[in-house]
């Protein structure tokens, strides 16, 4: 369920280093626990974002949840579609409902992560 080469936050989102950029989402758990995802805000390009610092945000039926960056670095793209179809966060959270790019400053903080099986255990599934 949770893709081998993500790393985990505690707070419930992944990222995926490939080169200096990391592509940033939030969990199946995340996505899961908030229910019907309404609306997300998400920062725009150019933006600093700092490792456990608050990015954004996604509202559901539920509640609001902050979404805290994984990494830190600057964001080179945010996912668009979300704007009009926030749903295929529930949809397929871990797959074309990612987040945001960013070009990682730090590329050694991915090691501080959890891998998917430290991820599970934490959640305790």
């Amino acid at each position: 369920m949770y893709p081998e080469n993500y790393r985990y936050t505690k707070e419930h989102e992944w990222v995926l280093a490939e080169g200096d950029t990391g592509t940033v989402g939030i969990t199946f758990h995340a996505q899961k626990e908030l229910g019907d995802i309404v609306y997300v805000d998400l920062p725009k390009p150019g933006t600093a974002v700092e490792q456990g610092k608050t990015i954004g945000s996604v509202e559901s039926v539920k509640a609001v949840s902050d979404i805290y960056s994984p990494v830190s670095g600057e964001v080179v793209e945010s996912n668009e579609e979300l704007a009009t179809a926030p749903e295929k966060l529930n949809e397929d959270p871990h797959g074309v409902a990612w987040l945001i790019k960013i070009r990682l400053s730090a590329p050694g903080e991915i090691n501080n992560l959890m891998t998917a099986a430290d991820y599970q255990a934490y959640l305790g599934e």
